[in-house]
C-alpha cells in the first residue's frame, strides 16, 4: 500500500513539473510576443485619449472603461478564436483581413486630418448615423468610434502575437493569445487612464498641497495637460496612418506587389546611410516610418471620397430597408 501510495505521489510531483515548465514556456512565449507588439501598443495608447478630449471630467473614466470593455471583448471573445481558426482553416485570408483594416486605419486618419484643415466639412460619424445633438449621443459614437479603432489595433496585435508562436501547440497558442491580449489592454487603458485624470490630480496639489513648491507642481501639470492631450490627439492620428500604412505595404508585398515597400525600405536605408555613425538605424525607422505616413495619409485621401459617397449611402440605404 505504502509503494503504491509513494508511486502516486511521484506521479502527481512529475506530472506538476511538466504543468510547471508548461506554465514558464507560455509565459516566456507570452513576453516574447508582447515585446514584438510593442509598436501597435504605443499607438493604440496614442490614439485612444483622443476620445476623451471635450467631455466633463467625470465622465472620463467610464469613457475609459466602457472602451476597455470593448477593448477585451474584441481580443477574447472574437479576435482570439478567429485568428486560432483562420489560422487553421484558411491562413492566405488573414493578410488580405489585416490589409482591409488597415485601409480602415488610413480613412479613419486622413478623415481628422481633413477635419482639420477644413473643419466646416462634413464629418463621419461612427455609428454611420446623424451627428450626435446631446452629450450623451456623443459619448455613444466616440466609445463606439474607439472600439472600431480598437479593433483594427487589436487584430494587428493578435496576428503579430500569433505569428511569433506558430510552433506552439493549439492550447498554448490560444493562452498566449489571451495573456497578451488582456496585459496590454489593461496596460494601454491604465495608461490612458493616467493621462487624462492627470488635470485633475494637478488641481488637487495646487488646492490642497502643504508646500508651495507642490501647489506650483499642480498649477504647472493643469496648465500642460490641454495641450498634452492635444498632442496626443495629434500623434494618435499620425500612428493610425502610420499603422494603417505599414500594414497595407507589408500585405501588398506579402501577397506580391512588393514595389512599394521595397521602395520604401530602399529610400529609408539610403537616409541611414548617408547619416551614418550611430544615427543610422534611428534615421533608417524614422524615415521608414514617415513614408508610412504618407503612404496611409495618401490611400486615406483616395477611400474618404468613396466611403463617404458610396459605402456609407450604401449602408445607410441596407439598414433603412432592415427589418
Amino acid at each position: 500500500m505504502s509503494s503504491g501510495l509513494l508511486a502516486l505521489l511521484d506521479d502527481v510531483a512529475a506530472i506538476a513539473k511538466v504543468a510547471a515548465a508548461s506554465v514558464d514556456d507560455t509565459a516566456a512565449l507570452a513576453a516574447k510576443a508582447g515585446a514584438k507588439s510593442a509598436g501597435v501598443v504605443i499607438d493604440d495608447a496614442a490614439v485612444t485619449p483622443r476620445y476623451v478630449v471635450g467631455f466633463k471630467a467625470e465622465r472620463e473614466l467610464p469613457i475609459i472603461y466602457q472602451i476597455t470593455k470593448g477593448s477585451l471583448r474584441n481580443k477574447l471573445l472574437i479576435l482570439l478564436p478567429g485568428a486560432l481558426a483562420l489560422s487553421f482553416l484558411a491562413p492566405w485570408a488573414i493578410t488580405p483581413l489585416l490589409m482591409l483594416g488597415g485601409l480602415f486605419l488610413c480613412f479613419e486618419g486622413a478623415e481628422k486630418v481633413l477635419e482639420i484643415v477644413h473643419p466646416h466639412a462634413p464629418a463621419h460619424h461612427a455609428d454611420g448615423g446623424d451627428p450626435a445633438t446631446t452629450p450623451e449621443a456623443l459619448e455613444k459614437q466616440r466609445v463606439a468610434s474607439a472600439i472600431k479603432t480598437d479593433f483594427i489595433l487589436s487584430a494587428e496585435i493578435m496576428a503579430i502575437t500569433l505569428s511569433a508562436v506558430p510552433d506552439a501547440s493549439v492550447p498554448q497558442q490560444a493562452l498566449v493569445l489571451a495573456l497578451v491580449g488582456v496585459g496590454i489592454t489593461l496596460l494601454v487603458y491604465g495608461a490612458v487612464a493616467l493621462i487624462v485624470k492627470a488635470d485633475d490630480a494637478g488641481v488637487a496639489l495646487a488646492t490642497h498641497a502643504r508646500t508651495g513648491v507642490v501647489r506650483a507642481l499642480g498649477r504647472g501639470i493643469v496648465q500642460v495637460m490641454p495641450g498634452l492631450l492635444k498632442a496626443l490627439a495629434a500623434v494618435g492620428t499620425v500612428a493610425m496612418l502610420w499603422v494603417g500604412g505599414g500594414i497595407v505595404l507589408h500585405g501588398a508585398e506579402v501577397l506580391g506587389f512588393a514595389a512599394p515597400a521595397h521602395l520604401v525600405h530602399d529610400l529609408a536605408h539610403a537616409a541611414g546611410h548617408a547619416v551614418g555613425g550611430a544615427l543610422e538605424g534611428a534615421v533608417s525607422w524614422t524615415v521608414s516610418a514617415l513614408l508610412s505616413v504618407l503612404a496611409g495619409f495618401a490611400l486615406g485621401l483616395l477611400l474618404v471620397p468613396v466611403v463617404t459617397r458610396a459605402v456609407m449611402p450604401l449602408a445607410a440605404r441596407l439598414r433603412g430597408r432592415a427589418p
